[in-house]
Parts: C-alpha cells; sequence; structure tokens
C-alpha cells in the first residue's frame, strides 16, 4: 500500500491507473479508523479496481469552539487497517498541503444544510463539501463511499455531486454498530465508562419509532416525541436535537411520506453523538 503526503504523489498514481483504465473508489476519512470506516473500504475494494482512502482531519469543518485539537489521530493503526483490507493508497496530507498559504473558495451548498446539525455548526457543511470536492479532483475517483451514520452530511454531498454535475457516483452504506447498538464513531472515545453505558440509548429510541415506522406508523411527529421521551429517562443524555424531515431536502415533516429521514443529536455529558434512520 502506497502512502502518499502531497496531492502531487496522488496525481502521479492516478494518471498511471487511468491510463491502464482502471476504476477508482474514494473512501473520504478523518483517520482513527474504526469498523465502520471499514465497512466502506471492503465495499470499495469489491466495486472498484483501485481503492483510495484519505485520511485528513479538515479543519475548515471545525468551528472555532470544537474538538479540532482534541479530534483523536492514530495514522499508523489507521495504515494498518487499510492494509489490511486491501487499500492501495492512504492519502494523508497536512492542511497547509490542502489549502496552501492561503484559499480563498469554498463549496456551499443551500437549504439541505439549515438545519440538523448545520443550524448548530454553521460552518460545518462548507468544510465539507469543500474538502470532499477537492478530493473529488484530486482522485478522480469514479466512485465515493459515505456512511449513513452521517446522513446529513450523505444528503448534502449526494445533491452537490448532482446540482453541479460532479463526475462521481455517490454510495451510501449502512450504519455500523456496536452490539448494544451504539453507532461506531471515532468520537466514542471521548465517553468515560458511565457515559458508555448510557450512550445507546440513541439507538434504542430509534430502533422502536422505526419498528413502529416500518409496521405502517405515518405520524412522524407522534414517533418523534416517542424517541425524546425514551431518550429523557436516560439522565446523563441531553437532546440537542430529534427531528424528522425529507430526504430530498431535509426539511421538517410531522408526516411520513416517501423517504423520511430520523436524525438525532445527543449530549453524552460534554460528548454529542449522532445517529438516524431512514423510511423508504
Amino acid at each position: 500500500m502506497i502512502k502518499a503526503a502531497t496531492i502531487a504523489d496522488v496525481k502521479k498514481y492516478v494518471r498511471e491507473c487511468k491510463k491502464s483504465g482502471k476504476s477508482i473508489g474514494l473512501v473520504p476519512t478523518m483517520g482513527f479508523l474504526h469498523e465502520g470506516h471499514g465497512s466502506l473500504i471492503k465495499r470499495a475494494r469489491k466495486e472498484n479496481d483501485i481503492v483510495i482512502v484519505s485520511d485528513f482531519v479538515n479543519p475548515t469543518q471545525f468551528g472555532p469552539n470544537e474538538d479540532l485539537e482534541a479530534y483523536p489521530r492514530d495514522f499508523d493503526a489507521d495504515c494498518r487497517l487499510c492494509e489490511s483490507l486491501g487499500a492501495d493508497l492512504i492519502f494523508h496530507p497536512t492542511p497547509e498541503e490542502m489549502y496552501g498559504k492561503s484559499n480563498y473558495s469554498k463549496v456551499h451548498v443551500d437549504k439541505l444544510t439549515a438545519g440538523l446539525c448545520g443550524a448548530v455548526r454553521p460552518v460545518h457543511f462548507d468544510g465539507v463539501c469543500s474538502v470532499v470536492t477537492k478530493l473529488f479532483n484530486i482522485s478522480e475517483a469514479d466512485r465515493a463511499y459515505f456512511g449513513q451514520k452521517d446522513a446529513q452530511q450523505l444528503a448534502v454531498v449526494s445533491r452537490m455531486v448532482a446540482d453541479l454535475n460532479y463526475n462521481i457516483e455517490i454510495i451510501g452504506c449502512p450504519i455500523i454498530r456496536e452490539e448494544d447498538g451504539l453507532a461506531k464513531s471515532s468520537r466514542n472515545t471521548y465517553l468515560n465508562e458511565e457515559q458508555r453505558l448510557a450512550a445507546p440509548v440513541l439507538h434504542r429510541a430509534l430502533a422502536k419509532a422505526e419498528e413502529q415506522a416500518r409496521a405502517g406508523e405515518k405520524d412522524a411527529k407522534k414517533l418523534c416525541a416517542q424517541i425524546t421521551e425514551e431518550i429523557e429517562k436516560e439522565p446523563l443524555a441531553k437532546i440537542d436535537y430529534v427531528e424528522a424531515v425529507d430526504w430530498e431536502e431535509l426539511q421538517h415533516t410531522d408526516v411520513i411520506e416517501g423517504k423520511t429521514l430520523f436524525a438525532i443529536a445527543v449530549y453524552i455529558g460534554k460528548v454529542r453523538l449522532i445517529d438516524n434512520f431512514i423510511t423508504e
């Protein structure tokens, strides 16, 4: 597996792959990889000749009071996991390499970024859209793989690609969970023992609502109230939001009509966790 730190090195590798007619799958990550990331790499490995994993903690998607400096990092472990799963190249640039001495351009998506996590993280999705645009251009990937745990991110990137006619296919992959239902996340490492025991309340609350939705319940407002009630039973949990939105534009809905996203963000202590389910 190749370890590349510069854009030039990745582009050189990509040129050789393209000359040979090889398809490229991209897995964008911020590192500190876990089984959730591993599932994306495995999917990319099955569907492409070449797999590129980006391993970059992107500073532009963090607000001034967020956890950029504290965000967990372990590049050696990331390399071992990527190599074991058959990745061909891992791209690990510095912020200076990605953005240069000055950067005046960004990619912005309206409407879909206004609510949910975007309401409390106003710079986040501009940072996400801008960095994945750079990664799409650098890698010239045919497909890019994103996990459903970050459902708003998946929806926003998918819309950006469609609206701007990017020559890449966006593939959403299922949430990977711990045995007790907690969605895999690099931020789970922030939880202490007591908080970790409390954290599965997110999945428990969603699972009950999802079961009712699958059984035919169409009252999204009722289901959100039930999710809220279940989470509030946990003393360590503080709700940021519980929302039902249509999948196409991520706008609030009280009724399930078509594909609907039920998304939650909950603080367990000071750790903000997200989870969701999507109805078809």
